[in-house]
């Protein structure tokens, strides 16, 4: 009998154990289920990056009504192009010039939706895109151009409160436009606090510098504080060469903003699309070896591959050689950006009209050497007629 009991009430205890043991299994599961359902958008996965470059060019409300319904016209047509071309990402350009394609407490409005710098469309053009992109089973990276402000006669007229008007010492003039200079730690600063401001307010996937580091036709506009630099350092034999330090300083705008970025949300993706020439990248103090090595500079890289694969001085497969080669941190994700803006043109001495595969050829190229994915350069050159017998072709392969 006693035995009897004692078998009785360990069952019973068993059975409780196992109770709470599914109970809480359940419960981590409901919990790991919501935090999927809440960042599913976000997720990193090992799909083959398709993006789509959607420029400010292409956002520019010129020739409409400037109203919301147009743009979500506008953006309607987008994201059925980006669906044509079986793309899962667009990154969409939403400050280009120092401004802002949403609402901003930093930069003032962007003229490419009122026509105006400064002036407010009366819309959230960002909220509507990262909605409708989700809403249609895309991811959305914004586009930043970090250091620009205005490039020859764009934008025609800058706002009161533009940073050249409001802080001009922290910016540079030169014959091609006005920059942010990247000598300057307010600078840096001001790019930062924007990018954490659109990763707090909006639900993005990812933000992306472009190629535009150092201005190439600024030579020397920041030696003075290089010299500066130079005072502060006080073993002479510690100190970096003028073209080490210009790499630094963009190196330091670099990690700040990665670090910025994941410690607000460490599932937002931060990337960089330099030039494709590895050299004209170091002329421009974009140090992308360093980033591509070193953990805590981005989560992917995109070189912009503009050529055809029989270019004259840069061969396609050359440059996928010369990037496959650099040392990698075990988290970066490569990616090449396709130039379809020259398709169909005579572009690259003439090589894009000989024949009509070339972009296909190149995806087949990138998938041969393991790269994970590519991005289209750009919206507006899949839909223009120049393209279109390259792009059967491309759909094809993908």
């Amino acid at each position: 009998m006693k035995n009897k009991l004692n078998m009785t009430m360990i069952l019973t205890i068993l059975l409780l154990i196992g109770a709470i043991i599914m109970s809480s299994l359940l419960s981590d599961s409901t919990i790991s289920d919501n935090k999927t359902d809440n960042s599913a958008i976000h997720e990193t996965t090992n799909e083959e990056m398709r993006g789509m470059w959607v420029s400010y060019i292409s956002l520019d409300m010129q020739g409409t009504n400037r109203s919301f319904e147009s743009f979500k016209s506008k953006f309607a047509d987008i994201i059925s192009t980006a669906e044509s071309m079986k793309c899962n990402t667009l990154i969409v350009h939403i400050r280009p010039f120092c401004d802002a394609l949403y609402d901003s407490s930093i930069f003032p409005p962007s003229h490419v939706l009122s026509g105006t710098q400064g002036v407010y469309c009366g819309y959230d053009a960002l909220e509507y895109m990262c909605k409708s992109t989700h809403d249609a089973g895309l991811k959305i990276h914004a586009w930043i151009n970090p250091y620009r402000i205005a490039s020859g006669k764009t934008p025609s007229a800058l706002s009161s409160d533009n940073v050249f008007s409001q802080s001009e010492e922290i910016c540079v003039e030169l014959e091609s436009g006005k920059y942010l200079s990247p000598a300057k730690k307010a600078a840096r600063k001001l790019i930062k606090d924007g990018v954490a401001e659109i990763v707090s307010n909006y639900d993005v996937d990812g933000i992306q510098f472009d190629d535009y580091f150092y201005p190439a036709d600024g030579t020397n506009f920041d030696y003075d504080d290089y010299l500066t630099y130079r005072k502060s350092v006080k073993n002479i034999t510690e100190v970096m060469n003028f073209s080490d330090w210009r790499l630094s300083n963009v190196n330091l705008l670099i990690a700040e903003v990665y670090k910025t970025i994941k410690a607000i949300d460490n599932s937002v993706l931060f990337g960089i699309s330099p030039q494709g020439n590895i050299e004209n990248c170091y002329s421009i103090s974009a140090d992308v070896k360093t980033w591509c090595k070193a953990i805590g500079y981005v989560d992917y890289i995109c070189p912009q591959m503009y050529y055809s694969i029989n270019h004259p001085v840069v061969k396609f497969e050359d440059s996928l050689k010369e990037w496959k080669n650099l040392e990698r941190h075990g988290n970066l994700k490569v990616y090449i950006g396709l130039g379809v803006y020259k398709a169909g043109t005579d572009a690259d001495s003439g090589t894009w009209l000989t024949e009509s595969n070339i972009l296909s050829r190149q995806l087949k190229l990138l998938r041969k050497y393991d790269y994970h994915g590519y991005m289209l350069y750009d919206y507006g050159a899949v839909k223009g007629e120049d393209a279109q017998e390259e792009l059967s072709v491309f759909k094809s392969t993908i």
